[in-house]
């Protein structure tokens, strides 16, 4: 029959995707090599990465009915800790922002139907359970930044040592 054409074989298939790989791979690699590589800028949270935190630091903490002060004072605390990180570090912390506050990432990803600004607090605790229990080290990593970011700095805050009983360090060590 004229005009039709012949079903390609498993082998011309798989030569053809391997080729195609092969040339995109190759393309990417001499773009990169071409483009200047920009040194890493100092990462300030924006309002979405503020907002994400605004919900995930009060679950985090164990302060779920903490009042707006409290919650943009964490967050105040976090921009802190992430501005005395070194630059890699910072941009690593950009992408993970990034990653949570796209709304198709947050949705598939973290698991977080709504905005952050109207999360649940049983959406953020599940999602910080599933990902601090992934199979995926990808995501337990993520996991532990984020606990790292947000407890860290709540914890060295003097002022929330009274809520946990830590009467602070002895006075021999001041």
């Amino acid at each position: 029959m004229a005009g039709t054409f012949p079903h390609p074989s498993r082998r011309s298939f798989l030569k053809t995707g391997l080729i195609g790989t092969l040339a995109l791979a190759t393309a990417g690699g001499i773009y990169r090599a071409l483009q200047p590589s920009a040194p890493p800028a100092r990462f300030t949270l924006d309002e979405k990465a503020r907002s994400a935190l605004t919900a995930i630091a009060p679950v985090m903490v164990g302060n779920i009915d903490a009042a707006p002060a409290e919650r943009d004072r964490a967050v105040s605390l976090v921009g802190d800790a992430i501005a005395g990180l070194p630059l890699t570090t910072q941009k690593e912390i950009q992408d993970l922002f990034a990653l949570l506050t796209l709304g198709p990432t947050r949705r598939f990803l973290a698991g977080v139907p709504d905005e952050w600004e109207k999360a649940r607090p049983e959406d953020v605790t599940a999602f910080l359970q599933s990902w601090r229990h992934s199979r995926i080290g990808l995501l337990q990593t993520a996991y532990h930044a984020l606990h790292d970011l947000i407890i860290g700095p709540w914890y060295a805050d003097a002022s929330n040592w009274a809520s946990i009983g830590y009467p602070g360090p002895l006075k021999e060590l001041r």
